[in-house]
């Protein structure tokens, strides 16, 4: 099933793009557009803009670039049905759908998906109260001091000892059966019986950023093993992509300044009682780099918290890899180390949240764990202390923060500065890269190329502009897309954001996406005089193309000779 163009557009001309980007990156006013640092890249001054007239950004640095949708794709790391699906919902709008043809994901199994789980959910949270064994599960809670107000906050529910308790629900319709397999819900034994994946375990839906329960995380109840059981991939879960807890986070701070990452689900629960409602879990895995850039965009301050023995530090070093090249200007990174044996849950238990705030905010920061890491590893040698941390400062991108290490490194070398430090080891600091930027089109170019730009930055220019018959005739490269252009803009009034969308998945989008920057030089009083002289030029070339072609000729016929004597008529006009 395929999203309707005609929703498409109108979700586009609906949507202020300077409004969307300004809620997640703060735009500045710079003439009669927006700017800002990239978030998608680093950089120190702002060559990110946002168009309010054309509805695109543009990033001058990285080349980053695009629409309302092209931005929540990159931003919040969406494929595009979800990108359509995330902006509807914000405009309060529906996602119809219409027959289509092609190959395409299967949007209806995914809707099942969401739906079984949602319906599992919600079983688990009845099973919570209703079943002969709740007591138990109420008391554990009890004893972790869980309120209703945080259980029903996170939707914890309980999975009841027993090999169908799910199952069972879906005994008489197969098709449901099939999917809960797929879903990671149920089991299949070698001899193809079925059974629950979670029994006896208090349960935890994750869900995605847009909160729809995609996995879940069974904590055992007893001594039983594994402690903790995850969902499997599944064609909506994939682990290293999401954050237990960030959606819930997000409904209590909508632009949360610092975000505390913890390893286990009860964690982020049990600081919620307490009123640390700030924490998310990264579902039993090291830290992603994709979930990492999620923690990023959603805060400035990122602290990660481990457990204070060897395993816990090399955790902890192994984020750091991930972060470094991640960074970006005004970004942090924090560590924060917890006493052997203990977890969040249990130090916020025994010392309390002002206390274990504190903690948090004397949480080492990124330089500091990098060169103590690196000290205690190897001491007085200094040549590998300095191989190995110029390694690392080598994969930052944040220009800022890089300078600030290799301050910190020439300082422990006993070095007298970072410049001293480069020219003895070969280094070779990072460059905000202006490739792009440098080759931006400039000038006034062909007046194709001009009509062409004019066009998609401005489609009103071709609003009720009568039809161009000539121009399909006229050989020359780029005249089938000016035709193009001229025939969707001449009968809608639309905005250069809604023109390109027109375009998506057409080998011509970079190409209009280019000109769209294009800084052809003509003031806004003339746009309009300029695309007609274009327009007046390229007839022109009609003209002369046909005359050369029947002058030719060595016989006519009476309506070429007619031709022919008009086009000399014209042509001795224009002298």
């Amino acid at each position: 099933m395929a999203i309707p163009r005609d929703f498409i557009n109108e979700l586009v001309a609906r949507t202020d793009i300077v409004d969307l980007i300004d809620a997640k990156v703060p735009l500045k006013k710079a003439g009669k557009n927006h700017s800002a640092c990239c978030p998608f890249h680093s950089e120190k001054s702002p060559s990110f803009t946002v168009s309010r007239d054309k509805q695109f950004y543009h990033c001058f640095g990285c080349g980053a670039h695009g629409n309302a949708i092209d931005f929540v794709m990159e931003y919040d790391r969406l494929d595009f049905v979800d990108a359509i699906e995330e902006l509807a919902g914000q405009l309060g709008l529906e996602v119809p759908r219409e027959q289509g043809t092609g190959k395409r994901r299967d949007e209806g199994l995914s809707r099942d998906l969401y739906q079984l789980l949602d319906e599992a959910s919600l079983f688990f949270q009845s099973q919570l109260r209703q079943h002969p064994d709740k007591q138990k599960v109420l008391d554990y809670l009890s004893h972790r001091g869980l309120s209703d107000e945080v259980i029903n906050h996170f939707n914890i529910g309980f999975a009841p000892d027993g090999w169908d308790g799910l199952l069972s629900r879906y005994r008489h319709n197969q098709d449901s059966q099939d999917k809960l397999l797929t879903a990671g819900m149920v089991i299949e034994n070698d001899n193809g019986k079925r059974y629950d994946r979670f029994r006896d375990r208090l349960m935890f839906p994750i869900r995605d950023r847009r909160g729809r329960v995609i996995g879940f995380g069974g904590r055992v109840l007893g001594d039983g093993t594994p402690k903790y059981l995850n969902s499997p991939e599944t064609p909506i879960f994939h682990k290293g992509y999401e954050l237990y807890g960030l959606y819930e986070l997000k409904q209590r701070h909508r632009d949360p300044q610092q975000i505390l990452i913890v390893e286990g689900y009860m964690d982020v629960v049990a600081l919620a009682q307490f009123d640390v409602d700030y924490a998310v879990a990264s579902l039993g895995t090291s830290t992603t780099a994709e979930q990492f850039q999620l923690l990023l965009r959603s805060a400035k301050e990122v602290v990660c918290c481990y457990d204070g023995d060897k395993a816990g530090i090399e955790a902890a070093w192994r984020a750091l890899e991930t972060a470094l090249p991640l960074l970006k200007p005004g970004d942090q990174v924090k560590f924060m180390f917890l006493p052997q044996g203990e977890d969040p849950d249990s130090m916020v238990r025994q010392i309390g949240k002002p206390a274990f705030e504190q903690l948090v905010t004397e949480a080492k920061l990124l330089p500091e764990f990098l060169f103590d890491t690196l000290a205690s590893r190897y001491g007085t040698d200094k040549g590998t202390l300095a191989k190995q941390a110029m390694m690392l400062i080598e994969k930052v991108q944040d220009t800022v923060l890089q300078s600030l290490l290799l301050e910190n490194l020439a300082y422990k070398l006993g070095m007298n500065s970072a410049e001293e430090l480069q020219r003895k080891l070969g280094f070779k600091a990072t460059k905000q890269s202006q490739t792009l930027h440098n080759k931006a089109l400039k000038g006034r170019g062909t007046p194709l190329r001009l009509a062409i730009a004019l066009l998609v930055q401005d489609p009103s220019l071709g609003n009720g502009l009568p039809e161009q018959p000539a121009l399909k005739h006229i050989k020359m490269a780029g005249i089938d897309l000016l035709t193009l252009l001229l025939d969707r803009t001449r009968a809608n009034k639309i905005n250069s954001a809604q023109l390109l969308e027109q375009f998506r998945g057409d080998d011509q989008l970079g190409t209009l996406k280019k000109l769209t920057q294009w800084e052809h030089q003509v003031a806004d009083e003339n746009l309009q005089q300029e695309f007609k002289k274009a327009l007046i030029w390229l007839n022109n070339q009609y003209i002369e193309q046909r005359y050369q072609e029947l002058s030719l000729k060595q016989h006519h016929t009476k309506e070429e000779r007619m031709q022919l004597k008009k086009l000399i008529a014209v042509i001795q006009g224009q002298a």
